[in-house]
């Protein structure tokens, strides 16, 4: 029984601890996705220095502004062509004409679920005076983006999900181990109490028990998520899959090695002792005013 306890918490933290890293790498790909995005604001040859300042000042007044940069028409130019560096046919043709693009000024907004609020600024009359053409968030750039943030408020949530459902599950399966545990210790227990014994002296030895499981399974699974980490470096060749960064996450994982460690400790511990109370007390229907 004491291997079995063992080998659910071992199971159980290791599964925690994995969810929690691929969680926190998926949270940093989305971040880094996100970062990229921002909205461009295509202003009209006519505006002058003061203008442009004095819209560029209100901009990043915007609660969810986080910056701004303004782009010259040949800034502009030369990022345009920049981006479009494989694309040859498209460089020949902007290099025979005039620099047509327009100054712009991109804005880094800080929630992309609350990029309608930029919008909605940059749509206000006066500011529309000083555009040229609409900013770049509409049309395919827009759904782009809608479901890049629809995506991440997504996995978020059920990266948290998959924590939690992960430890109901742990805790309901070790619960039932401690519970077998007591059950084939009965007649132990039984003569106990007959000979007088306190409710925590019964108690006392499951608790520390399963108190001991917790540190040892905390350890064991640190360690194995440690060496898979190990193992993955030598032999997986990608650094990444899909959205998972495989770098990212051991860089992660070892910066906070010990932090984890004391944290799958005090989890392994708060689930077996937790789950140890709550078996006993309702295994041997202990009263809370007995001792």
């Amino acid at each position: 029984m004491a291997i079995a306890a063992m080998a659910v918490m071992v199971v159980t933290l290791t599964i925690i601890l994995l969810s929690l890293v691929v969680n926190t790498t998926l949270n940093n790909t989305i971040t880094q996705i996100t970062n990229k995005i921002d909205i461009s604001v295509y202003l009209k040859d006519s505006v002058t220095v003061k203008q442009r300042q004095e819209f560029t000042q209100r901009l990043e007044s915007l609660p969810n502004v986080e910056s701004t940069r303004y782009l010259s028409k040949d800034e502009a130019l030369e990022a345009y062509r920049q981006e479009n560096v494989n694309n040859p046919e498209l460089l020949k043709a902007i290099n025979q004409t005039d620099n047509p693009l327009p100054a712009t000024i991109r804005v880094k907004p800080r929630d992309l679920n609350k990029v309608q609020e930029v919008q909605k600024f940059l749509n206000e009359p006066d500011n529309m005076t000083l555009q040229s053409e609409e900013n770049s968030y509409n049309g395919d750039r827009k759904d782009a983006i809608d479901k890049i943030s629809h995506a991440a408020n997504v996995l978020q949530r059920v990266g948290i999900a998959g924590i939690a459902l992960f430890a109901i599950i742990s805790v309901l399966i070790i619960f039932n181990t401690i519970q077998m545990a007591i059950f084939n210790r009965r007649d132990e227990i039984s003569i106990m109490r007959l000979l007088g014994a306190n409710t925590w002296y019964i108690r006392g030895p499951f608790v520390v028990e399963s108190i001991i499981y917790g540190i040892l399974s905390g350890l064991i699974s640190v360690l194995l998520i440690k060496s898979l980490f190990i193992a993955s470096s030598g032999t997986l060749e990608a650094s990444s899959l899909g959205l998972l960064d495989i770098g990212y996450a051991q860089r992660y994982f070892n910066d906070h090695f010990w932090l984890l460690l004391l944290a799958q400790v005090g989890i392994g511990v708060i689930i077996g002792a937790g789950s140890s109370i709550v078996a006993t007390r309702r295994y041997l229907k202990f009263k809370t005013s007995k001792k």
